[in-house]
C-alpha cells in the first residue's frame, strides 16, 4: 500500500499477528542477553513460591517480540520503502505478566501516518499484545516508526 491509503486507514484496527510461544528456553536466551537474571524469570522452583506459581517473562521481552510479531502478521506493508527505523514509544504498560508457555500475539490499531518530510513518513500505532486464554492483555503500548520510501 501507498503511505497515503495507510493514512485513510488511521483509527481502524490495522493488524494481527499469528501466535507465538513464549517458551522457557527464549526467557532463559533473554535473561543471558540482558544480563536480567531474576529469580522470577529463571528459577522455576522458586518461582512455584510466588503469586504467579512459576516462571514468566520480562516485560521488556515481551516488548522486544513485537518485530517479530510484526513479520508475522496480516500488516500492509509501505509500498516502496528503502527502510524502518524504530523511532520512539509514548506511552507503555506492562498489564499482565506472561506465563512460562503461553502463546502471545499483537493487535496493531492505526493512530497516525503523517509525512514529516518528502519521503519520510511517521507511523504511530497502538499495539495490545494479547495472552492467549486470558481477559488481561501483557502489555499495551504506543510506538512510532519512520519509514523512508
Amino acid at each position: 500500500m501507498t503511505p497515503q491509503e495507510i493514512a485513510a486507514k488511521v483509527g481502524e484496527h490495522f493488524a494481527t499477528s499469528e501466535w507465538v510461544e513464549m517458551s522457557q528456553e527464549r526467557i532463559n536466551q533473554f535473561a543471558d542477553a540482558t544480563g536480567d537474571h531474576q529469580f522470577i524469570h529463571i528459577n522455576e522452583e522458586a518461582a512455584k513460591m510466588t503469586p504467579f506459581g512459576g516462571t514468566i517473562a520480562h516485560g521488556f521481552l515481551t516488548l522486544s517480540m513485537i518485530p517479530y510479531l510484526s513479520a508475522n502478521s496480516d500488516m500492509p506493508r509501505v509500498d516502496g520503502i528503502k527502510m524502518a527505523v524504530n523511532y520512539g514509544g509514548n506511552k507503555t504498560r506492562f498489564i499482565a505478566p506472561v506465563r512460562s508457555g503461553k502463546r502471545i500475539r499483537g493487535h496493531w490499531k492505526l493512530l497516525e501516518m503523517a509525512e514529516k518530510r518528502p519521503g519520510q513518513w511517521q507511523q504511530t500505532v497502538e499495539i495490545t499484545i494479547e495472552i492467549e486464554g486470558e481477559d488481561k492483555p501483557a502489555l499495551i503500548c504506543e510506538w512510532m516508526t519512520l519509514y523512508f520510501c
